[in-house]
């Protein structure tokens, strides 16, 4: 079982990034899945907080006040979000081979990752001098400053099109491929 952990700041591209892995992937016979460390979070928005996701916009303000906040600092919750996806993991890799995780962003998510799983490829990507639209509180939160400062990945990327994307998707599923390891 091989997991991509991908991140970077809003907007940089992940989803986009995460999807051309899978279709990657698929092309040398595995099957992956594409998953976010967020998903919990948005569960709840949409469940007990009545967000409309049709209209394309993120609560970003919501997942970053529940996800640090309340779940981090307030109750003391350090890995709640890490461990459910390693608990979907462990369910979900009766049917898949390669996960995806498509939205990490503080040193310790890709630290959780490395230290329980043997293979994971962590992967940054950048969109410079790109407005994302986020509020300067937003901006600032720790959430999206502090990927600015990890180092260490496998591989990193700038987002510049969909096609460069897609290209970078093609050789480090190619890459990695020919290192020999079981994706």
């Amino acid at each position: 079982m091989k997991i991509y952990v991908i991140g970077g700041a809003a907007k940089s591209g992940k989803n986009t990034f995460g999807t051309y892995l899978r279709e990657e992937a698929k092309k040398y016979g595995y099957k992956p899945c594409v998953m976010q460390i967020t998903e919990p979070l948005y569960c709840y928005a949409r469940t007990y907080f009545d967000w409309d996701f049709q209209n394309g916009e993120k609560p970003r303000e919501f997942l970053q006040k529940m996800g640090i906040e309340i779940i981090k600092n307030k109750l003391k919750k350090e890995t709640f979000l890490l461990d459910r996806i390693a608990e979907d993991i462990e369910i979900l890799s009766n049917f898949f081979d390669v996960f995806i995780i498509t939205d990490a962003r503080l040193a310790m998510e890709f630290q959780y990752f490395k230290r329980n799983y043997s293979d994971v490829v962590t992967i940054r990507l950048s969109r410079k001098q790109y407005d994302n639209g986020l509020s300067e509180e937003e901006k600032n939160h720790i959430t999206e400053q502090e990927i600015q400062n990890l180092k260490d990945f496998d591989y990193e990327i700038e987002n510049i099109s969909l096609e460069s994307l897609k290209r970078a998707a093609q050789e480090i599923v190619e890459q990695e491929e020919t290192k020999g390891d079981i994706i």
